[in-house]
């Protein structure tokens, strides 16, 4: 029988992996090379660091990471040493998308914003990217894009340079973590960058924490060229920059992606890659692990405030990312030495989240507008039939 190592965070992943191995599941940073020397399998997460140190010597003939990140996982050593991989792009794109939603409703309510009408840069176009320009394009915003690979592999005028994007009202990134080459994003979000902001812009980073130079945020937002920052991800994580955490209106323990639809697509998608690989029929689907949702419908009373209030308690009601911050800044309160493990077990313990796409909103009056809004981000919606 074929052992695999799997990291504990991966939902369901000894029900659903047991079917072609015997599954052992630890701690994403606490797989070492002992660990796996006798493993065919390692199945992780991005916290555990793939390359030659972990894998030489070892028996592992198959590598797969639950994230659509790949940034932590050495491709070319297992490229040379016949070792198969895969990752699960695309998996949690709708859980981050709907976050950045969430936040951006948040943010509104808080400022007094209204978003219809506003521009929002979005750097970085594929599976999060794309989805967060169509539901921030369902709220009435002005989207503009930045993808310079994309750019060049399409032709298409609508991905702009990267300096079109610096008067927009609001700045979205969703790049990967690359480390050279042109499209280098490690500190993408430098003290230049932030200086050619737009006064007053609001920043939003779910990507990875190092594409932010996290003391140029930091000193953009003292300096008030910021009005405001949403921060899931960190440099240096789980080991945060708590002054940062102190400075931003919402700060996340890299969460965003983390709704149990998204968490649960990961594992199908490594488990049916690695079926695969090895010639087993697969066993399970998404459905074979997804529960009912809690809130499977809500009745909206569309006349109630204007559509942006409507809008924001709406999606509150499925996620509220107020807590995810209160639980974060407990940090604040932490001896320094234990915050790296506060910071992991958040993540660890997350509480189920669901998509929006699980919940039937029901408009208690027609209301064509809130409707297609509320389509547009996700929900199922329909009229309350008389």
């Amino acid at each position: 029988m074929m052992k695999i190592v799997a990291d504990e965070n991966i939902p369901f992943v000894v029900e659903c992996f047991s079917s072609i191995g015997d599954v052992k599941i630890v701690s994403g940073r606490e797989i070492t090379p002992s660990l796996v020397a006798q493993a065919d399998i390692l199945l992780v997460r991005s916290v555990t660091k793939v390359n030659s140190k972990l894998l030489a010597g070892s028996k592992v003939r198959f590598v797969a990471t639950a994230t659509i990140g790949t940034d932590h996982i050495d491709t070319e050593y297992l490229s040379r040493n016949h070792i198969g991989f895969a990752s699960a792009p695309g998996s949690n794109a709708n859980s981050a998308a709907e976050y950045v939603i969430v936040g951006l409703l948040e943010i509104a309510g808080r400022y007094n914003i209204h978003l219809e009408g506003k521009s929002i840069g979005i750097i970085g176009v594929g599976n999060v990217g794309s989805k967060v320009a169509k539901k921030c394009s369902a709220l009435g915003m002005k989207v503009k894009l930045n993808d310079p690979p994309l750019a060049r592999q399409t032709g298409q005028a609508k991905y702009l340079p990267i300096e079109e994007l610096f008067d927009c009202d609001f700045i979205t990134l969703h790049t990967p973590l690359t480390f050279e080459g042109m499209d280098k994003t490690f500190h993408l979000a430098n003290e230049r960058f932030f200086e050619s902001l737009k006064e007053g812009c609001i920043f939003f980073n779910t990507s990875r924490g190092a594409v932010v130079d996290s003391v140029a945020l930091k000193t953009a937002i003292k300096k008030g060229k910021l009005k405001s920052a949403v921060i899931d991800v960190w440099e240096n994580e789980p080991n945060i920059d708590v002054e940062l955490l102190e400075m931003v209106d919402i700060g996340t323990p890299h969460i965003a992606g983390y709704s149990l639809d998204g968490k649960v697509a990961g594992t199908i998608m490594i488990y049916k890659a690695a079926c695969s690989y090895f010639g087993f029929e697969p066993e399970f689907d998404v459905l074979s692990f997804l529960p009912e949702p809690d809130i499977p419908q809500l009745r909206v009373n569309p006349n109630k405030g204007s559509e942006q209030i409507i809008l924001q308690e709406t999606v509150t009601k499925i996620y509220n990312i107020k807590e995810d911050d209160t639980k974060l800044r407990q940090i604040l309160n932490i001896p320094k030495e234990k915050t790296g493990q506060f910071f992991d077990n958040l993540r660890k313990n997350y509480p189920i989240r669901r998509e929006f796409q699980n919940t039937k909103i029901i408009l208690e009056a027609a209301h064509p507008s809130i409707a297609k809004k509320l389509a547009g981000i996700g929900f199922k919606v329909s009229n309350e039939q008389k």
